[in-house]
């Protein structure tokens, strides 16, 4: 059973499946936040934010970094956005 972490963690399943796999607890809850809210950019929080399409390479490979997206360096605007949405 999934355990309640409060609401600074946006995805509780996902931040105890990446607890269990070995990430420590401020890596699991900001992956498991990032993947809650996908298409916020990197310089707002919360509230509405652009689409990936109006973000640049470096902001969307950044967001990727954060994800530990694999093979993000190799990928172009697009498949960054792909990837991203996943």
């Amino acid at each position: 059973m999934t355990k309640d972490h409060g609401s600074s963690i946006k995805d509780d399943k996902l931040y105890e499946d990446l607890r269990d796999e070995g990430y420590d607890k401020g890596k699991a809850a900001a992956i498991a936040n990032a993947k809650a809210n996908p298409d916020q950019h990197p310089s707002e929080k919360g509230g509405k934010s652009p689409p990936y399409e109006d973000w640049t390479k470096d902001e969307l490979y950044e967001r990727a970094q954060e994800l530990d997206i694999e093979g993000r360096s190799d990928m172009d605007k697009d498949e960054l956005i792909r990837a991203l949405r996943g």
